[in-house]
């Protein structure tokens, strides 16, 4: 137990290992090498017993005549002009014997290179226990366009992220629209799950185009959670119509995005109220921009649950606004005023400098009452 703690202050965790071995897997592509290596370790055992049998060569000088002779790489290098006519012959059958068997192994080799499926083997394994070292990621299902945009995205963001495809090209696809992680499987099949460590991850996105993978996709991913027992994961779907967003919200989808609705209200926008648009493009939609808009949980454990909102003293501390609160059960209040109660698990809206809103994530996520708050 003392050792485990001290782990945990120091964050010394061990080699992560996948959910699925693939060891079997490559030992039935290795198989047919036994017998070419059991036959070239033979046939250098027996050469270098017979040389010791034929000629007076100490037993590490019959195993040097033994390597150059079976392996046909060199001769002269001992007393081989002394030798007689039965030393030459054998000569002759351990050289013939190790042309035969050296053939014997390159055709096993080109034999399994020819299959085409040790490399590939070889190249996803590597790739499933980079894969395992993740954690908090996010499993993206399905490439399209909208893959290679929230790629874009997330590499910007340093989100960790794993495409999951049946798409035989997935290799090139992922080199060419620079996928880190991906893995060529159908996403809502328990080996894609094992493969792309769900265990770990954070949650979940699937955008295919048919509401039928998104479907099995969701139903999957919620028995998945439930075999673990772990905390849900967070599910953000795609859907075209309004029909299958409440579809995919009924089986378990925490987001829904619609395409077409998105577009929507953002061309509403740009009609409607271009200043308000031309804001959030510039404060909302972009990195590095003066002024952040977040929302912070408020954890159970923290000092400021059943608070009132100036007892946080935010602005003083942070520079932050609270501008809506978002209660547990759904309910949202906008525009707090400073005697609004914070609950457990709600959400506060926050708006100020990225700097002033990581302070305050530190602030919420405080047990007991901060030091700072009595200077202000």
């Amino acid at each position: 137990m003392a050792f485990n703690k001290l782990k945990n202050f120091l964050h010394w965790e061990g080699t992560q290992k996948p959910d699925i071995d693939m060891s079997g897997l490559l030992y039935e592509q290795l198989k047919p090498f036994r017998a070419p290596f059991l036959l070239l370790f033979a046939g250098l055992l027996l050469s270098t017993l017979g040389y010791v049998v034929v000629t007076d060569y100490s037993l590490i000088d019959a195993f040097f005549q033994a390597s150059y002779t079976f392996t046909t790489t060199g001769f002269g290098a001992l007393k081989e002009d002394e030798f007689d006519g039965l030393d030459v012959f054998y000569t002759a059958l351990v050289m013939m014997a190790g042309s035969a068997v050296l053939s014997f192994c390159v055709i096993s080799v080109i034999d399994v290179l020819n299959r085409g499926k040790l490399i590939p083997i070889i190249k996803e394994r590597n790739m499933i226990y980079r894969i395992a070292r993740l954690k908090n990621h996010f499993i993206i299902c399905y490439h399209n366009e909208y893959t290679i945009q929230l790629s874009q995205q997330f590499r910007e963001a340093h989100i960790p992220f794993v495409v999951v495809d049946n798409n035989e090209a997935l290799e090139d696809i992922a080199q060419k629209y620079r996928y880190p992680f991906f893995i060529n499987e159908d996403p809502h099949t328990e080996i894609a799950m094992l493969k792309c460590h769900l265990s770990s991850a954070r949650g979940v996105i699937t955008l295919s185009n048919s509401i039928a993978d998104n479907i099995a996709q969701i139903a999957s991913v919620r028995l998945y959670e439930r075999e673990l027992g772990r905390k849900p994961y967070f599910i953000i779907g795609n859907a075209n119509t309004n029909e299958d967003e409440e579809k995919l919200k009924k089986l378990g989808a925490d987001c829904v995005v619609s395409p077409a609705k998105l577009f929507a209200q953002r061309v509403n926008a740009m009609a409607t109220r271009p200043d308000m648009e031309n804001l959030l493009e510039r404060f909302a939609y972009q990195k590095d921009t003066p002024l952040d808009l977040e929302e912070i949980v408020v954890p159970r454990y923290s000092w400021l649950v059943l608070k009132k909102l100036k007892e946080a003293h935010l602005r003083e501390i942070t520079q932050t606004s609270v501008v809506g609160i978002t209660q547990k059960d759904g309910k949202f209040i906008s525009m707090p005023n400073g005697d609004a109660l914070v609950t457990s698990e709600c959400k506060l809206l926050v708006i100020g400098t990225s700097h002033g809103v990581r302070l305050t994530k530190q602030l919420v996520s405080k047990k007991d009452k901060p030091e700072e708050l009595k200077y202000v």
